[in-house]
């Protein structure tokens, strides 16, 4: 019995001083004030708003395809919502949380940035406003 207190007691003492140092979550290392603010406007919808850049941007690896690269597809508000492989790209109501803006405002890891380096023209600070916006908005 002793042994098991101490045990669980060496284990809290290890979390809490390796946790802190080390360990963040992904979207926690986004420097979120990096991002352009969500367009001023209202009524944002995927059809008439999102779609286009996307279209533009996006389709090419992330289109209709059989295999969309990492399983994103986002030529449909409904695929866009579902995500990847890696799971949900889009917080609706929180884009600064939303991996997917994140990726395209070119923030965090480089493996994600999209379009990668090389492959395609980046997006502007407003088409990455309005997807902000869109989602904020609630994504519909």
């Amino acid at each position: 019995m002793k042994s098991r207190f101490f045990q669980r007691v060496r284990v809290a003492w290890v979390l809490s001083t390796i946790v802190p140092c080390g360990f963040v979550p992904a979207a926690e290392r986004i420097d979120t004030s990096k991002l352009p603010p969500p367009a001023n406007r209202s009524n944002v919808t995927y059809e008439a708003d999102i779609r286009p850049i996307f279209e533009k941007h996006c389709f090419k690896c992330h289109g209709s395809e059989e295999k969309p690269k990492a399983g994103l597809r986002l030529d449909s508000r409904e695929a866009t919502l579902k995500g990847s492989r890696e799971g949900k790209v889009i917080e609706v109501g929180q884009s600064a949380r939303s991996a997917l803006v994140h990726s395209v405002a070119r923030l965090g890891d480089e493996d994600h940035w999209m379009p990668p380096p090389g492959k395609g023209e980046p997006l502007t600070a407003e088409q990455i406003g309005l997807i902000r916006a869109w989602i904020d908005q609630g994504a519909r």
